[in-house]
C-alpha cells in the first residue's frame, strides 16, 4: 500500500509539472502574436476567475447537489463512521452530509483538512454495510488527508485558464487585420491550431490527475481501515447498482467516489475516474500484501 500510494503521488506530480510547462508555452505563443500586456490582462483575469472557484468551490458543490449538512443525532451511524476515520487520520472532523438520492456515492470537499466536508448519499447508506461504508468515507477522507480537493482545484485553474488564452487567441486571430506587417504568418497558424487543440490537451491533463487522485485515495482508505477488502467489495456493490445521480453537474463530478454521470463507450475516456474494475483489482492486490 505503501509503495501504491508512494507512486501515484510521484504520477501526480510529473502530470502536474507537464500541465504547467503547456501553460507556460500557449502563454508564451499568445505573448509573441500579440505583446505581452494582452498576455499580462488574460492571466489576471484566469487567477481571478481561478481564485474565486478555489474559495467558492466547496459551498457551490454542496448546494449544486443539494447535500444538506447533519449533527451526529441525525445519523449516528454516518458521523461515528466519519468521526472514528478523522481520529485514525489524525484529521480535525469535518462537517458530514447528506444527499437524498438512491444512487449509492460520496464526494468530500474543502481546500484544506480545517475547512473539510463528507457527504454521502442515502443510497450508500442504504446498501453499505458497516465494513464497506467505513471503506467509502476512508476513501474520502484520504481525499482531505491528501490535499486532493486543493489538487483539483489547481488542475481546475490551469484548465481554466487555458480556455481563456486559447479564447482569446483565436477571437484576436479571427478579427486581427490582415494587413498588418507585423503579422507573422507561421505564428498565426501556430496559435489558430494551438487554440483549437490546447483545450481538449488541458481536459485529457486534468482528467488524469483526477484518476491518478482516485488511486491514491483508495490507497489511503484501505491503509487507514487496514482492510483493502471493505473499499472493494463496496465498489463491487457500485457497479452492481450504478453510480449515476437524479441530479447531473458535469462541474462537480470528479469530487464523487464514482462517477455520478451517464456515459457509455467513448465518453468514458472522459471521464473523471478510473475504470472500477481497475480499482477493484488494486485493492484485491493489496489485500494479498497486507
Amino acid at each position: 500500500m505503501y509503495s501504491e500510494i508512494a507512486g501515484n503521488k510521484r504520477k501526480t506530480i510529473g502530470i502536474m509539472m507537464g500541465f504547467l510547462i503547456f501553460v507556460g508555452g500557449l502563454s508564451w505563443l499568445l505573448g509573441a502574436i500579440y505583446g505581452q500586456s494582452t498576455l499580462y490582462a488574460v492571466l489576471v483575469f484566469g487567477v481571478c476567475y481561478a481564485v474565486f472557484s478555489y474559495i467558492a468551490g466547496s459551498r457551490m458543490s454542496l448546494a449544486v447537489n443539494g447535500a444538506h449538512e447533519i449533527q451526529k443525532s441525525d445519523n449516528p451511524r454516518l458521523w461515528r463512521t466519519v468521526e472514528n476515520l478523522a481520529i485514525t487520520d489524525g484529521l480535525p472532523m469535518p462537517k458530514v452530509y447528506i444527499i437524498n438520492d438512491p444512487s449509492p456515492n460520496a464526494f468530500a470537499t474543502g481546500r484544506d483538512p480545517n475547512h473539510a466536508s463528507v457527504c454521502a448519499t442515502s443510497g450508500l447508506l442504504d446498501i453499505m454495510n458497516d465494513n464497506e461504508l467505513e471503506g467509502v468515507l476512508a476513501h474520502e477522507l484520504g481525499h482531505i488527508k491528501n490535499y486532493d480537493i486543493r489538487v483539483s482545484m489547481i488542475a481546475f485553474a490551469l484548465s481554466a485558464v487555458v480556455a481563456i488564452l486559447a479564447d482569446v487567441i483565436l477571437r484576436l486571430t479571427w478579427f486581427r487585420d490582415r494587413d498588418d506587417e507585423n503579422n507573422n504568418p507561421a505564428l498565426m497558424v501556430a496559435g489558430i491550431v494551438a487554440a483549437i487543440v490546447a483545450p481538449l490537451i488541458a481536459t485529457m491533463i486534468q482528467l488524469a490527475i483526477s484518476r491518478k487522485r482516485e488511486y491514491l485515495a483508495d490507497a489511503t482508505g484501505a491503509l487507514t481501515t487496514r482492510y483493502p477488502e471493505g473499499l472493494a467489495n463496496a465498489l463491487k456493490k457500485i457497479e452492481q447498482t450504478g453510480s449515476v445521480m437524479k441530479r447531473q453537474n458535469t462541474a462537480t463530478a470528479h469530487f464523487f467516489f464514482a462517477n455520478p454521470l451517464k456515459g457509455h463507450g467513448i465518453t468514458n475516456l472522459f471521464s473523471t475516474h478510473p475504470p472500477i474494475a481497475e480499482r477493484i483489482a488494486r485493492l484485491e492486490q493489496m489485500g494479498t500484501h497486507a
